[in-house]
C-alpha cells in the first residue's frame, strides 16, 4: 500500500520530502519555501544542491524522516607509555 500524497498546505519549511512520478523517485530534498494559495513549493534538491520548483499536480509528494545525524566522538588521548625498567 502506498503512502498518501502530501498536500502543499501540509508542507512546512524544513520538511524532508520525496517527489515521485509513476513509481519513480524524481526529487528528494528539504522544503525551502511554500505558497499554499498557489499550490507551489520549492526544495533544495539533495542530489544536485540546486533549488527546484515542484509541481504537486504532476508529482506525488511524500514526507520522509530526515537521516539521523551521526556524531563522531573523538577518542580520548592516551598518556604517553612509560618505559619498562631494564635489569
Amino acid at each position: 500500500m502506498e503512502a498518501p500524497g502530501v498536500r502543499t498546505a501540509q508542507l512546512r519549511v524544513g520538511d524532508q520530502i520525496e517527489a515521485w512520478h509513476r513509481g519513480r523517485l524524481f526529487h528528494k530534498g528539504k522544503v525551502t519555501d511554500v505558497v499554499p494559495a498557489l499550490e507551489l513549493f520549492w526544495i533544495l534538491d539533495a542530489r544536485t544542491g540546486t533549488r527546484k520548483l515542484l509541481d504537486p499536480e504532476a508529482l506525488e509528494i511524500r514526507h520522509v524522516d530526515p537521516a539521523p545525524v551521526k556524531l563522531e566522538v573523538p577518542a580520548k588521548p592516551q598518556p604517553p607509555a612509560t618505559p619498562l625498567a631494564t635489569a
